[in-house]
């Protein structure tokens, strides 16, 4: 019997202890599954987390890109429908996918508002995984770039050709004084600016989209010349070209002295003697010749001129023709003095005189060569020559701080930085 006491006792001490240990086990079960969707959220949670910071730096790297696309189309001189499309077309490329962008230049806010830049903003909503339990709300991405274009310089002569050799070109006893200023190329030549014999060129600076040949060193502020540039955008590419106008009005040949009003001549203008020009806008459909012994000035009160060729016309002026004309200081051509038709074909303008001749204002020739032969620059030196290639050959101090005359900076060496 006593054997059989000790037997029961054991047998239901272990039952007792199978027992406690099956709910204790149980215990652990029902809290492990009631705590796992707070453990798997929370892991989940952590692993999204760095899914959106990741995103967020991604979607930054694109606002930035697209904001940098943008501020090169607007080097370039684009209007703001390409400047929106090529920043547009960088944030596609990069991964924007559903995202939504806007472009403004300039900014609508931060500290660059009244400078030349371009702000991207793009936005983007994020569909969840991990922490879909909770919310099934999206969560929203941001991320905002500005591109800041900054003037190295200004350009006083500017070359626009993008791979003529020789695009702007210094030759013979030229003695060419640039104060404030610098000379300018688009070529991808690697001569595209060139100074040869005695040509002496002082300047800011000599700055290319390609290569200099300087077989006589000019002096220049910059400690040498840059290459490799961004080109300059054609200041005047927005510039609309004046209508012709009824009835067509001539030049008397026959008179050794006389007045021209503005308007058109279609059959050029042929100029001899003393000759005033009337204030206005002159549509010349033919050339422009002034011959040797010409006095050619701006009628009082002058208010200014500006002369349009139309076409492929030419201007021609004579070494010993003596010029003093200046461009309107306000005004559709404000600064603009010499306009050369955008839609003509190469062709040649020659601008020579005397030493008391004064060409103050802008010679624009997007289409044509302009050889600047003259020993002579504008009021306070204020003349830009801007052409599709340049050939100079004169003597000239020009000065660029114009601006009181009606005349606009022409930016060079830009350069392209993400500011914000």
């Amino acid at each position: 019997m006593a054997f059989s006491g000790r037997f029961f006792r054991q047998l239901f001490s272990r039952i007792a202890s199978w027992r406690f240990c099956e709910g204790r086990g149980g215990n652990v079960a029902t809290i492990f599954a009631l705590t796992l969707p707070v453990v798997v959220g929370g892991a989940g949670f952590g692993v999204e987390t760095s899914y959106w910071y990741y995103s967020s730096l991604k979607l930054q790297a694109i606002a930035d890109a697209a904001a940098y696309a943008g501020a090169l189309e607007k080097i370039a001189g684009s209007d703001t429908a390409t400047i929106t499309s090529a920043a547009t077309s960088s944030a596609t490329s990069n991964g924007l996918g559903a995202g939504t962008i806007v472009v403004n230049t300039p900014p609508t806010s931060g500290p660059n508002t009244a400078k030349k830049a371009v702000e991207v903003i793009l936005n983007q909503n994020l569909d969840r995984m991990f922490t879909s339990i909770f919310t099934q709300t999206k969560v929203p991405e941001q991320a905002r770039a500005v591109a800041l274009i900054t003037d190295a310089s200004k350009a006083c002569v500017l070359a626009l050709n993008p791979s003529a050799s020789q695009a702007a070109l210094f030759s013979g006893s030229t003695s060419l004084k640039l104060s404030g200023c610098s000379v300018m190329s688009d070529s991808l030549a690697s001569d595209a600016i060139k100074i040869q014999g005695s040509a002496a060129v002082q300047a800011d600076c000599l700055i290319t989209v390609g290569g200099v040949v300087l077989n006589n060193p000019p002096t220049m502020v910059c400690k040498s010349a840059i290459t490799q540039a961004l080109p300059a955008s054609d200041p005047f590419a927005s510039l609309p070209a004046p209508a012709a106008t009824n009835p067509c009005k001539n030049v008397n040949g026959n008179k050794t002295s006389q007045t021209l009003q503005a308007g058109t001549y279609c059959s050029g203008m042929n100029l001899n003697g003393n000759v005033a020009l009337s204030s206005g806008t002159y549509v010349v459909q033919g050339s422009l010749k002034i011959n040797a012994g010409a006095v050619v000035t701006c009628a009082s009160p002058c208010t200014g001129v500006t002369i349009f060729m139309s076409g492929s016309n030419t201007v021609s002026i004579n070494g010993n023709a003596s010029v003093t004309l200046s461009a309107p200081t306000s005004g559709t051509y404000s600064g603009v003095l010499f306009y050369g038709d955008r839609t003509g074909t190469a062709a040649q303008s020659t601008f020579n005189g005397t030493a008391d001749s004064l060409l103050t204002g802008a010679i624009y020739f997007p289409r044509q060569q302009v050889n600047y032969l003259g020993n002579f620059s504008g009021v306070n030196g204020c003349t830009q020559v801007v052409a599709d290639t340049i050939q100079w050959s004169g003597n000239s101090t020009i000065n660029q701080d114009c601006t009181s005359l009606g005349m606009k900076n022409i930016p060079a060496a830009q350069s392209v930085a993400i500011a914000e």
